[in-house]
């Protein structure tokens, strides 16, 4: 049994997350040539869930690839993605600073969803699983959207925000993960962990 895992994610945050879990991790991150936004895309009517796996599925195959590819050891592969869902509207990362107060805009004062997908294969062996956390954003002035949106902390997060960064302050609840609206919900993580054979 190996004593780590990769983690195919570039992410500092899902690193940061695996690694309270006590678990030896190293990168396995896309190759120059490899076109992993085109991974992300949304097909016509696809709801947020099925969105979501099938990204993480797809992210997971190519990183299996990628380790056959590149001849290195023999360890379990973790992928995850999130998205963030406003009824049936797929908020994925903001183009930039304007389309991220566009997005702000339409989260100010409503419940969102936060649904994050993790899988982790080893050999022929594959687990998946999906969080699904529920988050309330106050009222948003255009001032603070604004600051928020030119501080460059929305780009590259899905929704156009970081729970655990400035827009926190906008943050009248949550219902859900914590660590799963991070990126990683860390209790599904464990259980896909220990299914591997690990003692999370």
């Amino acid at each position: 049994m190996p004593d780590f895992i990769y983690l195919a994610s570039q992410s500092p945050r899902r690193a940061q997350l695996l690694g309270q879990l006590g678990v030896r991790h190293a990168l396995l991150l896309a190759d120059a040539g490899e076109d992993a936004e085109s991974l992300e895309a949304v097909l016509p009517n696809e709801a947020p869930s099925t969105y979501v796996q099938r990204v993480t599925a797809l992210k997971l195959d190519a990183a299996v690839a990628r380790l056959q590819r590149r001849g290195l050891a023999d360890a379990p592969v973790l992928c995850a993605d999130t998205t963030v869902a406003l009824g049936r509207a797929i908020l994925g990362k903001p183009e930039d600073e304007k389309d991220a107060a566009r997005m702000l805009r339409m989260l100010s004062g409503s419940t969102h969803r936060v649904l994050t997908a993790v899988a982790l294969q080893h050999g022929t062996q594959r687990h998946a699983a999906l969080s699904v956390s529920r988050v309330r954003f106050a009222d948003i002035t255009d001032a603070q959207i604004a600051r928020y949106a030119d501080s460059g902390e929305p780009l590259g997060k899905a929704g156009a925000y970081a729970i655990q960064g400035a827009a926190a302050a906008f943050i009248e609840h949550i219902s859900g993960s914590y660590s799963g609206i991070m990126g990683l919900p860390m209790f599904e993580t464990a259980e896909l962990l220990r299914s591997a054979g690990f003692n999370t």
